[in-house]
Protein backbone atom coordinates (compact mmCIF):
# COMPACT_ATOMS: atom_id res chain seq x y z
CA UNK A 1 0.00 0.00 0.00
CA UNK A 2 1.61 3.21 -1.24
CA UNK A 3 0.81 6.26 0.87
CA UNK A 4 1.64 9.49 -1.33
CA UNK A 5 2.12 13.10 0.64
CA UNK A 6 2.66 16.43 -1.40
CA UNK A 7 2.25 19.24 1.05
CA UNK A 8 1.81 21.57 -1.54
CA UNK A 9 -0.25 19.60 -4.44
CA UNK A 10 2.26 20.00 -6.93
CA UNK A 11 2.52 16.19 -7.93
CA UNK A 12 -1.25 15.28 -7.91
CA UNK A 13 -2.32 15.08 -11.59
CA UNK A 14 0.90 13.24 -12.20
CA UNK A 15 0.28 10.95 -9.28
CA UNK A 16 -3.64 10.43 -9.68
CA UNK A 17 -3.11 9.81 -13.21
CA UNK A 18 -0.11 7.49 -12.94
CA UNK A 19 -2.51 4.94 -10.42
CA UNK A 20 -5.34 5.10 -13.17
CA UNK A 21 -3.96 4.65 -16.70
CA UNK A 22 -4.54 1.11 -17.26
CA UNK A 23 -8.19 0.99 -15.87
CA UNK A 24 -10.63 -0.29 -18.42
CA UNK A 25 -13.33 2.20 -19.62
CA UNK A 26 -15.87 2.81 -17.46
CA UNK A 27 -14.47 1.13 -14.02
CA UNK A 28 -13.14 4.14 -12.30
CA UNK A 29 -15.74 4.79 -9.65
CA UNK A 30 -15.93 8.04 -7.38
CA UNK A 31 -17.40 7.96 -3.88
CA UNK A 32 -18.30 10.89 -2.05
CA UNK A 33 -20.85 12.25 0.89
CA UNK A 34 -22.88 15.56 0.43
CA UNK A 35 -20.02 18.00 1.77
CA UNK A 36 -17.25 16.47 -0.43
CA UNK A 37 -18.97 16.52 -3.28
CA UNK A 38 -19.37 19.87 -3.27
CA UNK A 39 -16.42 21.31 -2.02
CA UNK A 40 -13.62 18.75 -2.90
CA UNK A 41 -14.99 16.81 -6.03
CA UNK A 42 -14.18 19.83 -8.31
CA UNK A 43 -10.69 19.39 -7.22
CA UNK A 44 -10.18 15.57 -7.64
CA UNK A 45 -12.23 15.72 -11.14
CA UNK A 46 -9.53 18.65 -12.19
CA UNK A 47 -6.66 15.67 -11.06
CA UNK A 48 -8.49 12.68 -13.04
CA UNK A 49 -9.31 14.76 -16.57
CA UNK A 50 -10.40 13.12 -18.88
CA UNK A 51 -11.04 9.81 -17.84
CA UNK A 52 -14.89 8.99 -17.34
CA UNK A 53 -16.29 7.89 -13.90
CA UNK A 54 -19.44 7.03 -11.95
CA UNK A 55 -19.70 8.95 -8.94
CA UNK A 56 -22.02 7.83 -6.45
CA UNK A 57 -22.89 10.49 -3.59
CA UNK A 58 -24.36 9.67 0.00
CA UNK A 59 -25.47 11.73 3.18
CA UNK A 60 -22.70 13.54 5.39
CA UNK A 61 -22.41 12.33 8.59
CA UNK A 62 -21.64 9.45 11.03
CA UNK A 63 -25.43 8.39 11.14
CA UNK A 64 -24.70 7.25 7.31
CA UNK A 65 -21.60 4.85 8.28
CA UNK A 66 -23.81 2.07 8.08
CA UNK A 67 -24.82 -1.70 6.21
CA UNK A 68 -27.43 0.26 4.62
CA UNK A 69 -25.08 2.59 2.69
CA UNK A 70 -22.61 -0.30 1.63
CA UNK A 71 -25.91 -1.57 0.12
CA UNK A 72 -25.99 1.38 -1.80
CA UNK A 73 -22.35 1.22 -2.69
CA UNK A 74 -22.56 -2.22 -3.45
CA UNK A 75 -25.66 -1.96 -5.99
CA UNK A 76 -24.90 1.03 -7.68
CA UNK A 77 -21.84 -0.73 -8.56
CA UNK A 78 -23.29 -3.60 -9.55
CA UNK A 79 -25.76 -1.44 -11.73
CA UNK A 80 -22.72 -0.04 -13.54
CA UNK A 81 -21.21 -3.22 -14.48
CA UNK A 82 -18.38 -3.07 -11.94
CA UNK A 83 -15.79 -5.77 -12.25
CA UNK A 84 -12.64 -7.10 -10.27
CA UNK A 85 -10.92 -4.46 -12.57
CA UNK A 86 -12.88 -1.56 -11.00
CA UNK A 87 -11.19 0.89 -9.16
CA UNK A 88 -12.82 2.71 -6.09
CA UNK A 89 -11.74 6.47 -5.12
CA UNK A 90 -12.92 7.17 -1.77
CA UNK A 91 -12.89 10.90 -1.93
CA UNK A 92 -13.82 12.24 1.85
CA UNK A 93 -13.34 11.53 5.47
CA UNK A 94 -13.10 8.99 8.03
CA UNK A 95 -17.15 7.85 7.34
CA UNK A 96 -16.18 7.97 3.49
CA UNK A 97 -12.54 6.18 3.58
CA UNK A 98 -13.69 3.03 6.14
CA UNK A 99 -17.49 2.88 4.49
CA UNK A 100 -15.90 3.05 0.93
CA UNK A 101 -13.00 0.63 1.85
CA UNK A 102 -15.67 -1.95 3.61
CA UNK A 103 -17.55 -2.23 0.21
CA UNK A 104 -14.87 -2.59 -2.12
CA UNK A 105 -12.76 -5.36 0.14
CA UNK A 106 -16.41 -6.90 0.23
CA UNK A 107 -17.76 -6.33 -3.60
CA UNK A 108 -17.03 -9.41 -5.85
CA UNK A 109 -14.21 -10.51 -2.71
CA UNK A 110 -12.13 -7.74 -3.13
CA UNK A 111 -11.54 -4.39 -5.57
CA UNK A 112 -8.97 -2.07 -5.64
CA UNK A 113 -9.79 1.32 -3.97
CA UNK A 114 -7.48 4.38 -3.55
CA UNK A 115 -8.35 6.41 -0.46
CA UNK A 116 -8.44 10.41 -1.00
CA UNK A 117 -8.90 11.68 2.37
CA UNK A 118 -9.89 15.54 2.53
CA UNK A 119 -10.14 16.43 6.57
CA UNK A 120 -7.06 16.17 8.60
CA UNK A 121 -8.24 13.45 11.05
CA UNK A 122 -8.76 10.90 7.59
CA UNK A 123 -5.21 11.80 6.41
CA UNK A 124 -3.49 11.06 9.94
CA UNK A 125 -5.78 8.41 11.06
CA UNK A 126 -8.94 6.49 9.25
CA UNK A 127 -7.70 6.50 5.88
CA UNK A 128 -4.34 4.92 6.27
CA UNK A 129 -3.45 1.22 7.51
CA UNK A 130 -6.09 -0.77 6.07
CA UNK A 131 -9.24 -0.37 8.50
CA UNK A 132 -12.37 -0.90 6.85
CA UNK A 133 -15.65 -0.81 8.48
CA UNK A 134 -18.89 0.40 9.51
CA UNK A 135 -21.55 1.01 12.62
CA UNK A 136 -23.54 -1.60 14.05
CA UNK A 137 -26.06 -1.85 17.02
CA UNK A 138 -24.87 1.50 18.11
CA UNK A 139 -21.23 0.24 18.65
CA UNK A 140 -18.56 2.14 16.33
CA UNK A 141 -16.66 0.25 13.62
CA UNK A 142 -18.18 -3.45 14.64
CA UNK A 143 -18.06 -4.75 11.35
CA UNK A 144 -15.60 -4.43 9.12
CA UNK A 145 -11.85 -5.85 7.83
CA UNK A 146 -7.80 -4.98 7.30
CA UNK A 147 -7.48 -4.04 3.79
CA UNK A 148 -5.20 -2.34 2.17
CA UNK A 149 -6.13 0.72 -0.45
CA UNK A 150 -4.00 1.09 -3.28
CA UNK A 151 -2.65 4.16 -2.29
CA UNK A 152 -3.55 7.06 -0.26
CA UNK A 153 -3.10 10.10 -1.53
CA UNK A 154 -2.76 12.91 0.53
CA UNK A 155 -3.34 16.47 -0.62
CA UNK A 156 -3.05 19.37 2.35
CA UNK A 157 -4.93 21.36 -0.08
CA UNK A 158 -8.10 20.23 0.54
CA UNK A 159 -8.08 21.28 4.44
CA UNK A 160 -8.69 24.99 3.10
CA UNK A 161 -12.01 23.79 2.75
CA UNK A 162 -12.50 22.91 6.34
CA UNK A 163 -14.03 24.89 9.22
CA UNK A 164 -11.52 25.27 12.23
CA UNK A 165 -13.85 22.27 14.28
CA UNK A 166 -12.33 19.56 11.62
CA UNK A 167 -8.92 21.01 11.97
CA UNK A 168 -9.03 20.72 15.41
CA UNK A 169 -10.76 17.23 15.37
CA UNK A 170 -7.60 16.19 13.10
CA UNK A 171 -5.26 17.92 15.39
CA UNK A 172 -6.36 15.85 18.44
CA UNK A 173 -5.69 12.33 17.01
CA UNK A 174 -2.22 13.81 16.03
CA UNK A 175 -1.76 14.49 19.36
CA UNK A 176 -2.58 11.10 20.74
CA UNK A 177 0.40 9.78 18.04
CA UNK A 178 2.71 12.14 20.32
CA UNK A 179 1.45 10.76 23.32
CA UNK A 180 2.10 6.95 22.40
CA UNK A 181 5.32 7.38 20.18
CA UNK A 182 7.10 10.36 20.44
CA UNK A 183 7.83 13.26 22.58
CA UNK A 184 9.34 15.30 20.48
CA UNK A 185 6.19 15.21 18.06
CA UNK A 186 4.48 15.70 21.34
CA UNK A 187 6.07 19.22 21.97
CA UNK A 188 6.17 20.09 18.79
CA UNK A 189 2.23 19.91 18.45
CA UNK A 190 1.98 21.35 21.49
CA UNK A 191 4.02 24.91 19.68
CA UNK A 192 1.80 24.94 16.70
CA UNK A 193 -1.04 27.46 17.50
CA UNK A 194 -4.56 26.03 17.03
CA UNK A 195 -5.92 29.43 16.61
CA UNK A 196 -4.07 30.38 13.95
CA UNK A 197 -4.80 27.10 11.81
CA UNK A 198 -1.13 27.54 9.63
CA UNK A 199 -1.33 24.61 7.17
CA UNK A 200 1.83 24.94 5.67
CA UNK A 201 3.41 24.73 9.13
CA UNK A 202 0.92 22.03 10.12
CA UNK A 203 2.01 20.13 6.76
CA UNK A 204 5.15 18.66 8.69
CA UNK A 205 3.37 17.47 11.52
CA UNK A 206 1.06 15.18 9.22
CA UNK A 207 3.95 13.83 7.88
CA UNK A 208 5.45 12.81 10.98
CA UNK A 209 2.02 11.44 12.28
CA UNK A 210 1.85 9.45 9.14
CA UNK A 211 5.51 8.34 10.04
CA UNK A 212 4.12 7.08 13.67
CA UNK A 213 1.30 5.29 12.53
CA UNK A 214 2.60 3.45 9.33
CA UNK A 215 5.93 2.45 11.76
CA UNK A 216 2.83 0.86 13.93
CA UNK A 217 0.39 -0.56 11.41
CA UNK A 218 3.55 -2.66 9.71
CA UNK A 219 4.91 -4.21 12.80
CA UNK A 220 1.17 -5.51 13.33
CA UNK A 221 -1.40 -4.97 10.29
CA UNK A 222 -4.29 -7.14 12.08
CA UNK A 223 -3.92 -5.41 15.63
CA UNK A 224 -2.62 -8.51 17.68
CA UNK A 225 0.16 -6.52 19.19
CA UNK A 226 1.55 -3.03 19.45
CA UNK A 227 -1.11 -1.43 17.15
CA UNK A 228 -3.26 -1.45 20.36
CA UNK A 229 -1.35 1.56 21.46
CA UNK A 230 -3.09 3.46 18.01
CA UNK A 231 -6.77 2.86 20.89
CA UNK A 232 -5.43 5.49 23.27
CA UNK A 233 -8.06 7.73 23.69
CA UNK A 234 -10.46 5.11 22.60
CA UNK A 235 -12.18 3.21 24.44
CA UNK A 236 -13.52 6.22 26.53
CA UNK A 237 -13.95 8.05 23.52
CA UNK A 238 -15.93 5.70 21.19
CA UNK A 239 -18.17 5.44 24.16
CA UNK A 240 -18.73 9.40 24.10
CA UNK A 241 -19.36 9.19 20.80
CA UNK A 242 -21.53 6.62 20.78
CA UNK A 243 -23.87 8.23 23.83
CA UNK A 244 -23.94 11.38 21.86
CA UNK A 245 -25.07 9.52 18.47
CA UNK A 246 -27.76 7.81 20.45
CA UNK A 247 -28.94 11.28 21.37
CA UNK A 248 -29.78 12.33 17.58
CA UNK A 249 -26.05 14.63 17.65
CA UNK A 250 -23.16 15.06 15.29
CA UNK A 251 -20.22 14.85 17.66
CA UNK A 252 -16.82 15.14 15.50
CA UNK A 253 -14.95 12.01 16.20
CA UNK A 254 -11.19 13.82 17.19
CA UNK A 255 -13.09 15.72 19.85
CA UNK A 256 -14.37 12.71 21.44
CA UNK A 257 -10.91 10.94 21.33
CA UNK A 258 -9.73 14.16 22.94
CA UNK A 259 -12.13 13.65 26.25
CA UNK A 260 -11.08 10.18 25.66
CA UNK A 261 -7.32 10.86 26.11
CA UNK A 262 -8.19 12.86 28.99
CA UNK A 263 -9.92 10.20 30.80
CA UNK A 264 -7.49 7.94 30.03
CA UNK A 265 -4.12 10.22 30.95
CA UNK A 266 -6.37 10.26 34.84
CA UNK A 267 -6.60 6.26 34.74
CA UNK A 268 -2.78 6.36 33.34
CA UNK A 269 -1.54 8.81 36.31
CA UNK A 270 -3.55 6.60 38.53
CA UNK A 271 -2.80 3.29 37.64
CA UNK A 272 0.36 3.39 35.72
CA UNK A 273 2.45 6.14 37.03
CA UNK A 274 2.53 8.46 34.03
CA UNK A 275 3.59 11.76 35.22
CA UNK A 276 0.51 14.18 35.91
CA UNK A 277 2.40 17.13 34.13
CA UNK A 278 0.87 15.14 30.99
CA UNK A 279 -2.55 15.52 32.65
CA UNK A 280 -2.54 19.09 33.65
CA UNK A 281 -0.96 19.98 29.80
CA UNK A 282 -3.84 17.56 27.79
CA UNK A 283 -6.63 19.03 30.42
CA UNK A 284 -5.70 22.50 29.38
CA UNK A 285 -5.95 21.82 26.00
CA UNK A 286 -9.28 20.77 26.12
CA UNK A 287 -10.73 23.05 28.18
CA UNK A 288 -8.68 26.12 26.02
CA UNK A 289 -10.07 24.84 22.43
CA UNK A 290 -12.41 21.65 22.59
CA UNK A 291 -14.54 22.37 25.83
CA UNK A 292 -15.31 19.38 27.80
CA UNK A 293 -18.26 16.69 27.03
CA UNK A 294 -21.63 17.02 28.31
CA UNK A 295 -22.87 14.11 30.10
CA UNK A 296 -25.55 13.93 32.97
CA UNK A 297 -25.37 10.93 36.01
CA UNK A 298 -27.63 8.54 34.09
CA UNK A 299 -25.68 8.82 30.82
CA UNK A 300 -22.39 7.99 32.44
CA UNK A 301 -23.76 4.48 33.35
CA UNK A 302 -24.44 4.08 29.48
CA UNK A 303 -20.82 4.96 28.27
CA UNK A 304 -19.78 2.17 30.24
CA UNK A 305 -22.19 0.07 28.49
CA UNK A 306 -20.75 0.88 25.63
CA UNK A 307 -17.66 0.36 26.83
CA UNK A 308 -18.46 -3.36 28.07
CA UNK A 309 -19.23 -3.70 24.45
CA UNK A 310 -16.36 -2.90 22.95
CA UNK A 311 -14.67 -4.76 20.80
CA UNK A 312 -10.92 -4.56 22.33
CA UNK A 313 -12.44 -6.04 25.66
CA UNK A 314 -10.63 -9.53 26.58
CA UNK A 315 -13.16 -12.21 28.10
CA UNK A 316 -14.82 -11.21 31.43
CA UNK A 317 -17.53 -12.14 33.60
CA UNK A 318 -20.56 -10.35 35.26
CA UNK A 319 -19.66 -10.70 38.83
CA UNK A 320 -16.09 -9.11 37.56
CA UNK A 321 -16.53 -6.50 34.78
CA UNK A 322 -13.25 -5.43 33.32
CA UNK A 323 -12.29 -3.05 30.77
CA UNK A 324 -9.80 -3.22 28.23
CA UNK A 325 -7.34 -0.32 27.89
CA UNK A 326 -4.32 1.59 26.37
CA UNK A 327 -2.37 3.21 29.05
CA UNK A 328 0.87 5.59 29.17
CA UNK A 329 3.63 5.11 31.67
CA UNK A 330 5.07 8.18 29.99
CA UNK A 331 5.32 9.74 26.47
CA UNK A 332 6.38 7.24 24.14
CA UNK A 333 5.99 4.41 26.75
CA UNK A 334 2.45 2.80 26.24
CA UNK A 335 1.28 -0.25 27.62
CA UNK A 336 -1.53 -2.16 26.14
CA UNK A 337 -4.15 -4.75 27.42
CA UNK A 338 -4.44 -3.09 31.08
CA UNK A 339 -8.32 -4.26 32.15
CA UNK A 340 -9.57 -1.92 34.57
CA UNK A 341 -12.03 -2.21 37.12
CA UNK A 342 -16.28 -0.11 37.02
CA UNK A 343 -14.91 1.96 40.09
CA UNK A 344 -11.20 3.23 38.17
CA UNK A 345 -13.11 3.89 35.40
CA UNK A 346 -16.19 5.56 37.24
CA UNK A 347 -13.30 7.73 39.37
CA UNK A 348 -12.08 8.89 35.58
CA UNK A 349 -15.06 10.02 33.86
CA UNK A 350 -16.17 12.03 37.44
CA UNK A 351 -12.58 14.14 36.40
CA UNK A 352 -13.69 14.38 33.09
CA UNK A 353 -17.33 15.71 33.68
CA UNK A 354 -16.02 17.93 36.65
CA UNK A 355 -14.21 19.84 35.22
Amino acid sequence: MKISFDPFGQDKNFELSSLLQDIPNGQLFVLTDSHTSECCLPILADSIGEIPYHLLTIAAGEQSKNLASVQLVWDFLLKHHATRDTVLINLGGGMITDLGGFAAATYMRGIRFVNIPTTLLAMVDASSGGKTGVDYQGIKNAIGTFTQPLATLLYPAYLHTLPSAELLSGYAEMLKHGLIADANHWHDLLAWDPQQQDITTLAPLITDSLAIKKRITLADPHETGIRKVLNFGHTIGHAIEAAYIQQGLQPYHGYCVLWGMVGEVYLSVVHAGCPREILTQLTHLMLEYYGKPQCNCRQREQLIEYMLHDKKNKATTALQPNINFTLLKQIGQPIIDQQLPLSAIHEALEYLFSL
